[in-house]
């Protein structure tokens, strides 16, 4: 009998040791330390358009296309996790209007989000979502990447661009929105 319970104690133990590591695994994701997910995307530009010759002799004028045009931008600080890089607010020639991270590297980790916010970079960490737009996920923690600002949104109403964990309420890193400088 007392091998049997002892037999007992140790299956249940194993179950909830089992039980843990799932969990453990599945929520925080501790494995994403461990690898980078690199994403390289460039700039959307628009193509050159071609236009006929006002002489009407058949010839194409190629015309080049219009530059995006930079309405804000910033260095990451570091909050939760060490982050570095630049985001831009960047009006694209067709007038879409992307958040691109350039030079970004941060911690991989789980439900990571790109928020525009009102809260400043360095501001209390909980304000971080309450006047806030969600971009969508973080398509890699190092690398250069756009994220689309929905149409109807001002994204000069906002003061910061904030790389954020929506599983634990946290902000990885943040940054201040400024008017862009002109190089």
């Amino acid at each position: 009998m007392a091998t049997r319970r002892r037999t007992w104690i140790w299956t249940a133990a194993a179950v909830v040791v089992v039980a843990l590591a799932a969990v453990t695994l599945i929520w925080f994701q501790p494995q994403k330390l461990f690898y980078d997910d690199r994403v390289d995307e460039s700039l959307p530009t628009a193509a050159a358009g071609e236009t006929p010759a006002a002489d009407g002799g058949g010839a194409v004028i190629t015309v080049a296309p219009p530059e995006p045009v930079d309405l804000a931008a910033g260095t990451f600080v570091s909050r939760e996790h060490e982050t570095f890089g630049t985001a831009r607010v960047v009006r694209l020639p067709d007038g879409q209007v992307v958040v691109r991270l350039e030079g970004f590297e941060t911690s991989n980790g789980p439900a990571l989000h790109v928020y525009l916010s009102q809260n400043p970079a360095t501001g209390e960490e909980a304000a971080f979502d309450e006047q806030f737009v969600d971009l969508g996920p973080l398509k890699g923690n190092v690398g250069d990447q756009n994220y689309v600002v929905p149409a109807g949104v001002d994204p000069t109403g906002y003061t910061s661009v904030v790389i954020w964990c929506d599983r634990f309420d946290a902000a990885f890193g943040a940054a201040d929105l400024g008017p862009a400088t002109m190089a």
